[in-house]
């Protein structure tokens, strides 16, 4: 798929975690390998998310935190597109900015990792299970109310670490992440949608670029997957609708089987005492209004009412140098 008008040199923005690393790699192998005249390099960054890991995302401005200064690489040239998790992009794109592909995801269940327990149902009373995110904290506390959840932030290795020196009975972290670093072998059992519903656009990759860069659009459609691109933009549709972000503890997973997408979604309490869910299913090409309308179906049976105990909590992010 060599051109001749395709650019001599890109040059792909990523985080310097591990994961964020081997993501980046990975879609510039398979870049690589359509475009064998082009060179692609990786330039990691540290972002402000990677930085601040004493304190809740939620407290600091959510998961934007993860992407802003790739795209301050991507406005200032130094960078020509950007590899993200789609779960850390936020609902809005900022003007100017264009999610050019996603590529087909990977596992995009939650995963239950213990050395000890073989299962969130076996833990005992007053059992620590450590996780990063409101959203799989609500569906842990409304499942397993005699369960302590306590926050667990680092790299997929601080995790595991932590874990291994025994400060939480068990951890719950995105199956994809494992799998993509070769840690499977640590996955203890994966857990049912039904017992907790994926974050919206766990497990798919998105490659963000400039919107004027129509050349680079172009470049990366081979690596765009529309079936995972249909179930990502339904979950973003419905979790947009709602004013998701790190704050509001949600889920959203669409799936498409035999040709019909089904849309899962979920509003609760930061405590779990209060989860609000529906579905809704339809023709995947429809996906984006099924989320818009799963967010209304939600508000009218009580999660306006979540939404707005929370907005009226809710504390300014931390500053922090």
């Amino acid at each position: 798929m060599s051109n001749s008008s395709n650019p001599a040199k890109i040059v792909i923005a990523t985080r310097e975690s591990v994961l964020a690393l081997w993501q980046a790699n990975f879609i510039r192998e398979r870049l690589s390998k359509l475009y064998p005249q082009t060179e692609f390099n990786i330039f990691g960054m540290t972002t402000r998310g990677d930085q601040i890991l004493d304190i809740s995302l939620s407290k600091i401005g959510g998961k934007g935190l993860f992407i802003k200064e790739l795209e301050q690489a991507l406005e200032n040239n130094s960078a020509d597109i950007a590899v993200h998790s789609m779960k850390d992009v936020p609902m809005n794109m900022p003007e100017g900015f264009v999610l050019a592909a996603i590529a087909e995801r990977e596992d995009p269940r939650d995963a239950f990792i213990s050395s000890q327990y073989a299962s969130l149902s076996e833990l005992p009373p007053g059992g620590v299970v450590g996780t990063s995110s409101l959203r799989r904290e609500s569906q842990l506390r409304a499942h397993f109310p005699h369960l302590q959840v306590q926050p667990l932030r680092g790299n997929v290795q601080t995790r595991l670490r932590k874990l291994d020196e025994g400060q939480f009975a068990a951890i719950i972290l995105a199956a994809a992440g494992l799998k993509r670093l070769g840690l499977a072998d640590r996955i203890t059992a994966l857990l049912s949608p039904e017992l907790s519903l994926p974050a919206v656009g766990q497990g798919a990759l998105g490659i963000e670029c400039r919107a004027d860069r129509a050349d680079l659009i172009k470049l990366v459609q081979p690596l765009h997957h529309p079936e995972t691109a249909q179930c990502v933009e339904a979950e973003r549709a419905m979790s947009r609708a709602l004013g998701g972000s790190c704050q509001v503890p949600l889920g959203g997973f669409a799936e498409i089987t035999a040709g019909v997408l089904r849309l899962r979604g979920f509003v609760a309490s930061p405590d779990g005492t209060r989860m609000i869910s529906n579905e809704l299913s339809g023709e995947p090409d429809a996906g984006t209004g099924m989320g818009a309308q799963l967010a209304r179906n939600l508000k009218e049976q009580g999660a306006a009412e979540i939404l707005a105990a929370l907005e009226s909590t809710m504390v300014a992010p931390v500053s922090h140098p």
